[in-house]
């Protein structure tokens, strides 16, 4: 494959930078929000500031050093100031059980830790691990001792020779340890091949420019936003906005008046709540407003309208809000379209770093398609639907598990474990997991993702499960909007027996409504109320390995 990057000599993370530097030098790089910025040439110098510290302190080619910090610029400096020169980043989520860390620590069998003061109490706790020293990572300094008694930093011997190694293509990069939903969690080998490749191949669906100003609010160790919120802004000259909070609404409105970002990545939630609790009401808010909006002639003109009053929103310049991660829901895709709003859906998974298809902005859309294949990505369905997948940004394997990695790798083709089409366009539709099917008393394939889609529509859902009985019967487990059953039902002046009937009806009432838009294999016999929020990974899928009938 022809990438059209002049003077990268290698697919490799330091040719990148080095490009980078040498053509934006003096552009804007990383910044928090409203916070003086980085430019690309002092970006190059702390990066090579910290290699020589880690290089200084024992740390040579082939080394893992664990990243835990939330977003900011920092977090880009230690990236790519172990990669460099040959050492192996290993991003850990943040939001990760303390457990889950200390475990990828020993695991990845750790020389170095960056963390940030907001973590430094998990690393303080760790006991039994390889670990010879600490960098705080929001001063970019040794961390002399640290407080709990079972862990004292050192500084091993120094090695004089600070001359970066040579890197080379199929040379490990990052290892990244996933949080699926099946939970079990691997150690994905990406190579730097993998990585500036992935970064490469998005040249097809979308133009970037150095002008371009991008907000981040996915965690960096996600390898959808380290991919397309760092690599891709980096190899282009773009400029990286960081926010210091969750991506709350209140927070995330007073970036886009900031920031006034002209691209973003999300995951379908946040999206799909901005349209349920800021739009979707107003079309709702009256009889007049519901009986119009049933009919596709206005719904066009309305979403049209609220599509500009979004844009608005994110500021006025948005032109590219990439969506991936998980699946989004069909009704608020359609709202996207119809309102023009500049969306793309990507299709990929960390084992692939991450990309493999996407759309492209415009009228090629098709709805509920995540697009075609990325440039230098072969896609095929297996026999059975499963989504098959080449590319050069097919990882190296999972960390100390070769039967594991045998069993998805064959004959060069990445086994994804999704299922779903190809359509004669070449656009790939995703019917759901293979591992989440259901199989109904005829022997029908259930996709409980479809159905979950078709529940979450209603306007007091939050969050959906569908789980099959011992009986082959389906249920929905269902996590409601309280606040806005509360005004439903105007709770405050009723007691809790009364409110808890009222809950009953209305979920007895959607279970009806929607067994009405599904196939009768595909009926379920009862909603049961989830009061407590789902546990969902990183990118806002529901684990479901946790929940049962």
């Amino acid at each position: 494959m022809i990438y059209p990057y002049e003077n990268i000599k290698n697919f490799t993370l330091p040719a990148l930078l080095d490009r980078a530097v040498t053509l934006y030098s003096q552009n804007d790089v990383l910044t928090k929000v409203a916070q003086p910025p980085m430019s690309y040439e002092d970006f190059n110098h702390n990066v090579h500031t910290m290699m020589s510290l880690l290089k200084e302190n024992g740390i040579k080619k082939g080394d893992k050093v664990v990243l835990l910090s939330e977003n900011m610029p920092n977090w880009g400096v230690a990236y790519f100031a172990v990669t460099y020169f040959g050492a192996v980043i290993v991003p850990v989520l943040p939001d990760f059980h303390i457990a889950d860390v200390h475990h990828i620590i020993r695991h990845s069998e750790a020389k170095a830790v960056f963390v940030s003061n907001k973590h430094l109490s998990t690393i303080e706790e760790l006991t039994d691990s390889k670990l010879n020293f600490v960098i705080n990572l929001d001063t970019l300094s040794l961390i002399d001792s640290l407080s709990s008694n079972n862990y004292t930093a050192k500084i091993v011997q120094k090695i004089s020779d600070i001359n970066a190694s040579s890197v080379k293509e199929d040379d490990l990069a990052a290892l990244i340890y996933t949080s699926g939903t099946t939970g079990h969690s691997k150690g994905v080998m990406l190579s730097h091949k993998n990585l500036v490749t992935n970064a490469m191949c998005a040249f097809e669906k979308i133009h970037i420019t150095q002008e371009d100003v991008f907000l981040s609010i996915l965690p960096l160790a996600h390898t959808l936003e380290c991919t397309v919120g760092l690599l891709i802004p980096i190899l282009h000259g773009s400029s990286v906005h960081y926010i210091d909070k969750a991506p709350t609404p209140s927070v995330l409105l007073k970036a886009f008046t900031q920031v006034r970002p002209t691209m973003m990545i999300s995951v379908p939630l946040i999206i799909e709540k901005i349209y349920k609790n800021k739009i979707l009401p107003k079309f709702s808010a009256s009889f007049i407003m519901r009986f119009l909006y049933s009919f596709a002639f206005f719904r066009k003109i309305f979403n049209k309208i609220a599509g500009k009053k979004l844009l608005e929103t994110f500021g006025g310049r948005l032109r590219f809000f990439g969506i991936g991660g998980a699946g989004i829901s069909p009704y608020v895709e359609q709202f996207l379209k119809e309102a023009h709003f500049p969306y793309i859906i990507g299709y990929g998974l960390t084992e692939t770093a991450p990309l493999l298809a996407g759309s492209v902005l415009g009228d090629t859309i098709k709805l509920t398609s995540t697009g075609t294949a990325m440039a230098g990505v072969e896609l095929k369905i297996a026999e059975d639907g499963e989504i098959l997948a080449k590319s050069p940004s097919l990882m190296i394997g999972y960390y100390k598990d070769e039967a594991q990695t045998q069993e998805v790798i064959k004959d060069g083709w990445f086994h994804t474990g999704d299922l779903g089409y190809i359509d004669k366009d070449g656009f790939l539709f995703i019917n759901g997991r293979s591992k989440n099917v259901l199989i109904g008393s005829g022997g029908e394939n259930i996709f409980p993702e479809q159905i979950e889609a078709t529940i979450n529509q209603h306007e007091a859902v939050l969050d959906s499960l569908v789980l099959q009985r011992e009986d082959d019967k389906l249920i929905a487990k269902v996590h409601l909007d309280y606040e806005l059953i509360d005004k439903m039902f105007q709770a405050d002046k009723k007691s809790a027996a009364e409110v808890k009937k009222e809950v009953e009806a209305l979920l007895e009432s959607m279970r009806l409504e929607v067994n009405a838009k599904v196939a009768a294999y595909s009926r379920m016999v009862k909603f049961v109320e989830q009061i407590e929020p789902f546990v969902k990974t990183p990118t806002k899928k529901i684990k479901r390995y946790l929940y049962t009938t």
